[in-house]
């Protein structure tokens, strides 16, 4: 099972999301592109809307179905958790979707979480994995699995298929804070934000080096703002906490934080979105 059309038909074309942040509805854009019906799980009217809105959009030959609940489904073999970065709602989350959709594939989109610690909620914690989407999910072509010793070699290989059939490249990695490409990325974007804090350089000339000098795509005080200076902020004390020092946020990180001063979602961060205004 390595392509989508075989993925796809094993589970019927049918996708549930949960959660219509910013991410679970560019994980939903995604399915729907590719033509399956996504049912997206949240509690939020307003996020809900704009997440129809955005998909709607986009265009596809899916179908989508906005829910408050996962109550109100039909058991899904699929399930693929978005919500916000904090343990405790993904823990609870997870374990209602297990519960009401018993799911043959049971996937987190997390950029930081201990998986092993989330399996702890679940019932059967061999169909559950972590599928880390980046943003923008339509146009990044890397899904970065992570897996456990409790991951079964069946679910993973689900994952691989899926990932494969959606166009991306699957990377596994073993469950570690900030998996591989999140400690990394971090690592990169902390230096960055300390030589703006220090007056070394400007946020456009620090990615303007990166991109020319070392080939990257987008600059990491940009992915910054793409991310969104509240989430880098959340995994780095994550980061922190777990594997130490080099990873504490810089004080211009929680200084922009408490401004409001988020990134592309507020229209200023390190760099001025007028599109988001």
């Amino acid at each position: 099972m390595d392509t989508l059309i075989d993925f796809a038909d094993h589970f019927n074309h049918r996708a549930v999301v949960l959660g219509a942040g910013t991410m679970g509805a560019g994980i939903a854009e995604t399915f729907v592109a590719a033509g399956w019906h996504v049912d997206l799980v949240d509690p939020s009217d307003e996020q809900r809307a704009a997440a129809a809105g955005r998909v709607a959009e986009a265009g596809g030959s899916g179908t989508l179905n906005p829910v408050v609940s996962v109550e109100a489904l039909e058991p899904a073999g699929f399930v693929v958790e978005s919500v916000p970065e904090n343990p405790t709602l993904k823990a609870s989350v997870l374990a209602q979707a297990e519960r009401v959709l018993q799911p043959e594939l049971l996937c987190s989109n997390t950029s930081s979480l201990s998986i092993g610690e989330l399996q702890l909620a679940l019932e059967r914690p061999e169909h559950f994995l972590g599928m880390h989407f980046f943003q923008p999910v339509p146009k990044t072509r890397l899904i970065e699995l992570i897996t456990t010793a409790a991951t079964s070699e069946h679910s993973l290989e689900l994952a691989r298929a899926c990932t494969i059939g959606l166009g991306r490249k699957p990377v596994v990695v073993k469950d570690s804070p900030g998996f591989a490409t999140s400690r990394l990325g971090v690592a990169i974007g902390l230096e960055a934000m300390r030589m703006v804090e220090e007056g070394i350089a400007t946020a456009e000339d620090i990615d303007d080096g990166m991109i020319l000098g070392y080939q990257h795509g987008v600059g990491p005080l940009r992915m910054t703002d793409m991310v969104g200076l509240d989430v880098r902020l959340a995994i780095s004390e994550h980061l922190a906490a777990t594997l130490g020092p080099r990873f504490e946020p810089p004080a211009l990180l929680r200084q922009m934080v408490a401004r409001g001063e988020l990134g592309r979602k507020t229209g200023r961060g390190f760099f001025h979105w007028p599109e988001t205004v």
